[in-house]
């Protein structure tokens, strides 16, 4: 029996490098996820930093369609990241150990609510 499949706001980012190339890479890889699909993504942002100084990030939300189990899609999502050579130098406040649904930041981000309903509008 197949698995149900959840719709999962997913947000990405990238302040190093070719930044733009860094998101489409990671939007192919996660269409590309076993039982998974993307169904819409929102128009690339450009936004500053929280935090200390670095590079502005580019930033974007993508609607996936998954019948992966939420700690099989958190565990896709690091490896894409750490095939990216991403750093992790610290976690953020989570429910459990190593995950939080939604993100515990999402209320505070103005460019992730505006790419959220984005994404409702997209699918509708």
């Amino acid at each position: 029996m197949a698995a149900a499949r959840e719709l999962v706001y997913l947000a990405l980012g990238s302040n190093l490098g070719d930044r733009a190339t860094h998101l489409a890479r990671a939007r192919a890889l996660l269409d590309a996820l076993p039982d998974t699909d993307v169904v819409a993504v929102t128009a690339v942002e450009e936004t500053e930093p929280i935090g200390p100084p670095q590079p502005s990030y580019l930033n974007q939300m993508i609607l996936l369609s998954t019948g992966l189990p939420p700690r099989a899609l958190l565990a896709e999502c690091l490896a894409i990241e750490n095939a990216a050579g991403r750093e992790r130098a610290r976690r953020c406040a989570i429910d459990e150990p190593d995950l939080t649904v939604p993100h515990p930041e999402l209320a505070h981000r103005e460019f992730w609510q505006r790419e959220v309903a984005e994404l409702d509008r997209l699918r509708r």
